[in-house]
């Protein structure tokens, strides 16, 4: 796969940001940057410029004489993700749905639509897919710092939502969870988007502590 864009690092960054997502690039084994650089078609200084920002923003880890690696599933650090997306998010949603315009809830309806249609096999549109619906419910002209930081916490949490979905029947309780988060959030119900996103974030994440207690040892 090859890149030709007036920014290679952000295309770069994009790239390997949903081959991790994803799983393609597996957690703690060396990213091979050589390697890498010729799949993309760039040289390695625009790579190692997204990677720099992957790991910033938690997906990467670098170590002296080892490199770049992405960190192994933890539930400490899903606990301190949901526990941030709980304090900021249902809130946020609740605000955003209140002043929500006919194309914003229309854009919702169809992300939600596309979520419901990609292939669970296709982890990285999976995780674009659920990233994109979940972010468009927070989208405010009054709080866009909130958005920001929202967006930046899902990047971070969706491999807990791979992890997350892979059991028989979350996809289909996920997708009801959806169903009833939208209905609330066009019909302008702030209280109930609050309630619904809270509950929807605190199983996941409840979930999660069942799975991720039993990747140990």
């Amino acid at each position: 796969m090859s890149i030709v864009s007036r920014s290679l690092s952000d295309q770069a960054f994009e790239v390997i940001r949903e081959r991790i997502l994803s799983g393609e690039i597996p957690a703690l084994a060396p990213v091979r940057q050589e390697a890498l650089a010729d799949d993309l078609g760039i040289s390695k200084i625009p790579l190692r410029e997204a990677m720099k920002r992957l790991e910033q923003g938690g997906l990467l880890r670098s170590l002296p004489n080892r490199g770049f690696f992405v960190p192994a599933l933890s539930e400490v650090e899903a606990e301190e993700v949901f526990a941030l997306r709980l304090k900021l998010e249902p809130d946020a949603a609740a605000d955003a749905c209140l002043e929500a315009d006919k194309a914003q809830q229309e854009a919702a309806r169809n992300a939600l639509v596309a979520l419901e249609a990609v292939d669970m096999q296709d982890k990285a549109s999976l995780a674009a897919c659920n990233r994109r619906f979940h972010l468009l419910l927070v989208q405010s002209l009054h709080h866009p710092l909130s958005a920001l930081l929202i967006e930046r916490l899902h990047l971070l949490a969706d491999r807990y939502v791979h992890m997350h979905l892979e059991p028989k029947g979350r996809y289909r309780r996920a997708d009801d969870e959806h169903q009833r988060l939208l209905d609330a959030w066009c019909a302008r119900d702030g209280g109930l988007v609050r309630r619904l996103l809270t509950e929807h974030l605190q199983l996941t994440l409840d979930d999660l502590r069942i799975q991720l207690n039993g990747t140990k040892g």
